[in-house]
């Protein structure tokens, strides 16, 4: 059918108007539907994302973590601690001017005194007659009492409470419990200077302790040692003091003793403590030197006595009693015995070297 020009127009017109208007419908549809398929695909995207960040948030984590656990781990450096030494204390000698007594030798000790044991005659003197304290020395007396009153030397005495309570001699403790015999424990006071030993040697004394003092200084006057006093068996106490001059006669009287001279110059022993056999070594380093020949020594040390060392020695076929009182040094008593030992020899013992101070030239004892 054919229409008039205007009418076909007007029918194209709504044509025209008919598929935009589908067009449009179908462009909006489409929209719609895209935009469906975006808000169903961007929570899976987007939960892909939060599981792809919260899988990479932990390894960031754990980095965090464990560095902060270094940090907080790390060692500080330690802190430097400042040990200030202390001065000790002066000894007696110091105290009363000794030290100011000059000798030809420069000896460290304020009294020295050497003399031949056979003939009394005095080889070198210096401040012989001052009586100062004598620390460990002390022993000496002690042994040698013990050994004249022939108590059982075989006979098991056992470390009480009490001997514990006193102060080692030696880092070598003989702790409350140990049982050792007596001959034992004379061995250790003698050569390791143990203050235990001696103390338990005295308690156990017919009549105790105070009998055993008592004992030590009727020994001293029966010597002749009117300078000394004794006030426990040890030599802890610097209330036990004699003089240089005393001491020679000390040593005199005790180098008669075969048991002794052997229990003093023993270089070391091991004796059973508990269930350990511990090692004790002589105090005396000279005992292990082959240029001397020492038949019996004892040292001693406290502060208020400084260092101190008697010996019985042979030089040149010349038995000799040497003593050195109040040594400022841990080694210098032993320097002292050697520089005189040597002054011996290169003067061919001549008969006397007094100190510089002649007031103190003292006659054979």
């Amino acid at each position: 059918m054919r229409f008039p020009g205007a009418l076909h127009w007007f029918i194209d017109a709504v044509w025209g108007w008919a598929v935009a208007k589908t067009f449009r419908s179908a462009l909006k549809a489409l929209s719609a539907t895209a935009v469906v398929l975006a808000l169903s695909v961007l929570p899976a995207t987007a939960g892909l994302t939060e599981a792809s960040a919260a899988q990479k948030k932990p390894v960031k984590s754990a980095k965090a973590a464990k560095a902060a656990k270094y940090t907080r781990t790390a060692k500080r450096p330690p802190r430097k601690v400042v040990v200030r030494a202390v001065p000790r204390p002066p000894s007696l000698g110091q105290l009363t001017g000794l030290h100011a007594t000059q000798d030809a030798l420069d000896l460290k000790s304020s009294v020295a005194l050497v003399i031949d044991q056979d003939t009394d005659e005095v080889l070198f003197s210096k401040n012989a007659s001052a009586v100062l304290p004598i620390a460990s020395i002390t022993k000496l007396m002690t042994a040698l009492v013990v050994t004249e009153a022939r108590l059982p030397l075989d006979e098991v005495l056992t470390v009480t409470s009490e001997d514990a309570a006193v102060r080692a001699g030696s880092s070598r403790q003989l702790r409350a419990g140990a049982r050792l015999t007596r001959g034992e424990m004379l061995h250790l006071a003698l050569m390791a200077s143990e203050n235990r030993a001696a103390y338990l040697l005295g308690r156990t004394y017919p009549g105790g302790m105070s009998s055993f003092v008592d004992a030590m200084n009727a020994k001293a006057q029966l010597l002749g040692m009117h300078d000394t006093r004794y006030v426990e068996p040890t030599g802890l106490s610097s209330d036990n003091r004699s003089s240089a001059e005393d001491l020679a006669r000390l040593v005199n009287a005790a180098s008669k003793h075969p048991l002794l001279r052997e229990l003093s110059t023993s270089p070391e022993a091991v004796v059973p403590v508990g269930r350990q056999q511990v090692q004790f070594r002589n105090t005396n380093g000279l005992v292990h030197n082959p240029e001397w020949d020492i038949g019996l020594q004892k040292t001693g040390y406290i502060a208020a006595a400084g260092r101190c060392v008697v010996m019985q020695t042979q030089m040149a076929g010349r038995k000799l009693i040497m003593v050195l009182l109040d040594s400022a040094g841990r080694y210098s008593r032993l320097g002292d015995a050697e520089r005189l030992r040597k002054w011996l020899v290169s003067e061919s013992l001549v008969p006397l070297m007094p100190a510089l101070d002649s007031t103190d030239v003292r006659q054979p004892l």
